[in-house]
């Protein structure tokens, strides 16, 4: 005989269609806690939002001093699309005031670190949408921040203008950001001189 919500109560029927709610993201969560308890994930944020016709799938955010010492940036990575492996990743850093210094977009699939993941064909999707989620819980750590953002003694890389690179090489001050995407290691630096951000990809 189907029990009617009516007829448990208010409290009752409450509690029993809260259990009855079970969302992609706690089936993540419990899945990867399960396979490795010792790495902390969070469950997505900002899911359900929309960014014009696209649906926001998990937002990450942190503030980090970098186009001015005296003041932090707002540095936003934003999953985008109708699901997690078919979505992009848009990179964008906010001065205190708002301005953009860079919008970058990247394919989910460069936030998988796990290689037995990233090229077996076999792989589960729900392992690929774990790994890109708890990638972007990390994605901006204190230790991806470093300072100066270029050594006195680096090697000046193809793709940077000579002026641009002299210009992060004299600022010991100026902060660097590495993250990855399809085609590497990059990382993200802000030369005052030009007033402009800087990638210089592939960086070693």
């Amino acid at each position: 005989m189907p029990i009617s919500l009516r007829s448990l109560g208010p409290v009752a029927a409450l509690l029993l269609a809260a259990t009855s709610c079970v969302n992609t993201e706690r089936d993540i969560a419990a899945s990867s806690a399960t396979r490795t308890s010792r790495t902390e994930f969070t469950p997505p944020r900002g899911r359900g939002e929309r960014v014009g016709s696209t649906t926001v799938l998990n937002t990450v955010r942190a503030t980090h001093p970098f186009s001015d010492p005296n003041s932090s940036d707002t540095f936003i990575l934003q999953l985008r699309g109708p699901r997690i492996l078919r979505g992009r990743l848009h990179l964008e850093v906010l001065t205190s005031q708002g301005d953009t210094l860079r919008h970058e977009v990247l394919p989910p699939t460069a936030l998988i670190d796990d290689p037995t993941l990233r090229d077996n064909q076999s792989a589960s999707v729900r392992d690929k949408e774990v790994s890109i989620l708890r990638s972007m819980n990390g994605f901006f750590a204190p230790s991806h921040f470093v300072q100066p953002a270029v050594p006195a003694t680096a090697t000046a890389p193809a793709d940077v203008t000579p002026q641009a690179w002299a210009s992060l090489r004299r600022d010991a001050n100026a902060v660097g950001f590495d993250y990855p995407t399809s085609a590497g290691e990059s990382r993200l630096a802000y030369s005052r001189q030009l007033g402009k951000a800087i990638v210089i990809t592939n960086y070693q």
